[in-house]
């Protein structure tokens, strides 16, 4: 009876779930649209290489404005950009149909904020589909606040795109495309395939980032959330499926870190910043992005050690703490010197000639003094079970 009561005050206490009709209608037909839609116009009537030319600008125009806008520079302030950069990311943004700047911000920092939490918008924990798209088929038990968003708020081109953002969404989305479409002879082709077919795509790519980057996937940089790198994702994203970094460093501009990550909204930012249209890049140091990827095998294998005899665990326990402090260290060394050496090559004369020559020497060693450090911490993790961080 005490159970049932419970119950019947749990259900009266938690807002019943409510279907958004509009976001349902729109993310319920598009896709229809464009897996039924598009293909028989192109089995009926055609398509044309301009018109292809029309949607990769326009898939990239959108997606590159969620990711290197929406999230990098207004959700993060990851950078600054100049105004017409803004606007860019702004109009185009709008384009993508995933709500306004500051709306898309304030929920993507209360995922940061409250990740795997109830208060998480895009809750792993509720469940895949949950996470991919059923979090925006849902009516919120109440309004979203922007109060804690003041820099974007005070934005005036935030505010601006906010207040206008249907009307552009309308006419950037679908109108201009159908315009453009007219001018090369295949009005509703251009519609259909830069206006709804690109919609859905980036919709969908934008959703695996909070869904399958948070569902499979590997976790180098942190344990504390349900974050997962995935290389297939970052393809799809312009490089957001290293998720797991930017979970551990969301202030960095960058998610793939390697020269051999794809990653092209990092490479965005970077031209920009050579152009002068942005500046003020942040990054996360080699040294902290190392300790995290070595905080994460220690983690990892202590959890290991758990099954082992007191005594044996404490040797052992001992034994890590030792070689890890050892390898960062010898890390921090070489990172320091290595520094150095290129801050000295770029002298002249004899005197910087010879001072060349001693850190070169210096350098091998700490490099030599780092790899073996590197391999005792190898064999501490079970001959490279784990990954050693490069």
């Amino acid at each position: 009876m005490q159970n049932s009561t419970s119950i019947t005050q749990t259900q009266l206490t938690r807002p019943p779930l409510r279907l958004n009709w509009g976001n349902t209608l729109f993310l319920t037909i598009t896709p229809l649209i464009a897996l039924i839609g598009m293909p028989l116009h192109i089995y009926y009537v055609g398509t044309s290489w301009s018109l292809i030319g029309v949607f990769v600008i326009y898939l990239i125009a959108t997606g590159l404005s969620i990711t290197g806008g929406y999230h990098r520079l207004f959700a993060h302030r990851s950078y600054e950009a100049n105004c017409m950069v803004k606007l860019f990311y702004l109009i185009f943004g709008a384009a993508a149909c995933e709500n306004s700047a500051l709306h898309w911000a304030t929920d993507h920092r209360n995922h940061h904020r409250f990740v795997d939490q109830d208060p998480d918008p895009y809750n792993i924990r509720l469940g895949f589909f949950h996470a991919h798209m059923g979090w925006v088929l849902l009516k919120r038990p109440k309004k979203l606040s922007f109060d804690r968003e003041h820099d974007l708020s005070e934005d005036s081109l935030v505010r601006w795109q906010h207040r206008f953002y249907l009307p552009l969404a309308i006419i950037i989305g679908g109108g201009l495309p159908l315009l453009i479409g007219y001018y090369l002879g295949n009005a509703l082709g251009c519609f259909l395939l830069a206006g709804i077919t690109r919609i859905v795509i980036v919709h969908h790519a934008t959703f695996l980032i909070n869904s399958l980057c948070h569902f499979l996937g590997k976790q180098p940089y942190s344990l504390k959330d349900s974050s997962r790198d995935s290389a297939l994702v970052a393809f799809l994203t312009y490089g957001e499926g290293y998720h797991n970094f930017h979970h551990r460093f969301q202030y960095d501009y960058r998610n793939g870190i390697r020269w051999y990550h794809f990653d092209p909204t990092k490479w965005l930012i970077k031209t920009l910043e050579i152009l002068r249209l942005a500046n003020g890049l942040h990054r996360a140091s080699d040294m902290h992005i190392f300790k995290a990827r070595l905080d994460v095998q220690r983690n990892q294998v202590e959890q290991r050690l758990a099954g082992f005899s007191q005594e044996f665990r404490e040797a052992m326990e001992r034994n890590i703490h030792i070689t890890h402090e050892a390898l960062l260290s010898a890390y921090a060394n070489w990172g320091k010197l290595r520094a150095e050496y290129r801050s000295v090559r770029k002298s002249i004369g004899d005197k910087g000639r010879r001072l060349i020559l001693k850190l070169e020497q210096d350098l091998r060693r700490a490099r030599s003094h780092y790899m073996a450090t590197r391999a005792s911490w190898a064999l501490i993790v079970q001959q490279g079970y784990l990954q050693v961080p490069a």
